[in-house]
């Protein structure tokens, strides 16, 4: 249904509060304890309502088949307003995710491969002829405000040979382009260590709750470089994924104080209907069984999420942002969760998102379009 000119009347925030927001062609223009207004008025009730929830990390472009999906069949039918496909399309391939992503009723962002092919093998940065200054410029200066950050896939199976060399091109390019970057870690090399090490404040470490050995813990103890990391700035993103999550990792992580500043899923076909991602909620959801408050959670995939890749009209409920909501109840249910080590917990409570306001359209979820 369309939605341009609304009010949403006595929306319940996570903290509790209740506000009226005033919505005109697609701009949240008054929030306010009481609006008066002839729009049409939209209640939720007692449902949830934060700004639309960002997905920073997934796998929404189709062009190849090792990783890949349809931005709608990730976004806005789970509650997502916005996916970020991080680093699927590179500078040779960014014209086709772009006319994708046009037609896409979910809002849509690349951060771009910095190998020019994109993920079209699983070793994208094995060859270092395809890391090429010029093609990412060119890409950036004809998409300025759909490439909104750079990715690096820094980890055995994807750098070959190549050692860190392709995460120096990365910080390279990022003085020339000025744009975020997310930094994919697994399997050494590179060393977390290392990637910690040449990292600014800013940059994104993704996979944070992988398993692996060249992960944040070392005989159960969180890494001195990791306290390093927050200590510098740099901002730590879950990324799930098919092998990249684990409930013992980040429940040890929760009780050693590191939290991460974004969630994400790193969704693409075979994780959506296979598992263990099946959806960004599904994520969300772990991280309540991990111990994250609610608050917390919505903030991970809000505000947290636009700020750091500077989607500054996105991410909070506020005059002059875009109007992008996602609307959700939470209930006491049991609800089974695996994460990439097929480790099964029993979760006694569970967000579900129930309509999803996005591009002036209001869905409710579940019903068929």
């Amino acid at each position: 249904m369309n939605v341009k000119n609304y009010v949403i009347k006595q929306a319940k925030l996570v903290n509790g509060k209740r506000i009226d927001i005033l919505v005109e062609n697609g701009i949240i223009k008054e929030v306010a304890p009481h609006i008066e207004s002839n729009y049409e008025i939209l209640d939720f009730q007692d449902d949830y309502v934060s700004a639309g929830w960002i997905d920073i990390h997934t796998h929404c472009f189709d062009k190849f088949e090792i990783y890949g999906d349809k931005p709608d069949l990730i976004g806005y039918p789970h509650g997502v307003c916005t996916v970020v496909d991080a680093g699927t399309a590179g500078s040779d391939t960014i014209d086709e995710l772009y006319q994708q992503a046009q037609k896409a009723k979910t809002r849509v962002f690349s951060l771009l491969n910095i190998s020019c092919t994109g993920i079209c093998a699983q070793n994208e940065l094995s060859d270092l002829s395809r890391l090429d200054k010029n093609a990412i410029i060119k890409a950036y200066q004809k998409y300025p405000d759909f490439i909104v950050g750079l990715k690096a896939r820094m980890s055995k199976s994807v750098l070959g040979d190549s050692g860190n060399q392709p995460l120096v091109f990365a910080k390279e390019m990022q003085k020339q382009v000025h744009l975020p970057l997310m930094v994919h870690i697994g399997t050494a090399p590179s060393l977390l260590e290392d990637v910690v090490n040449m990292l600014d404040a800013k940059d994104m470490i993704t996979h944070i709750f992988n398993p692996k050995d060249n992960g944040i813990l070392k005989n159960h103890q969180i890494k001195d470089c990791v306290y390093q990391a927050k200590k510098k700035g740099i901002l730590l993103d879950l990324g799930h994924g098919s092998d990249s999550f684990s409930f013992e990792v980040a429940s040890k992580a929760f009780e050693q104080g590191i939290e991460v500043n974004t969630i994400s899923s790193d969704i693409y076909f075979r994780n959506r209907l296979n598992g263990p991602v099946y959806s960004l909620v599904t994520t969300m959801n772990k991280m309540l069984y991990v111990g994250y408050s609610l608050d917390k959670v919505i903030n991970c995939v809000t505000h947290n999420a636009a700020k750091a890749l500077n989607l500054l009209n996105l991410g909070d409920i506020e005059v002059g942002k875009i109007a992008d909501f996602t609307v959700f109840k939470v209930v006491d249910q049991d609800v089974k969760l695996v994460d990439s080590m097929k480790h099964e917990v029993i979760s006694h409570q569970q967000i579900i998102p129930t309509h999803t306001i996005v591009k002036n359209e209001i869905y409710t979820i579940g019903e068929e379009e």
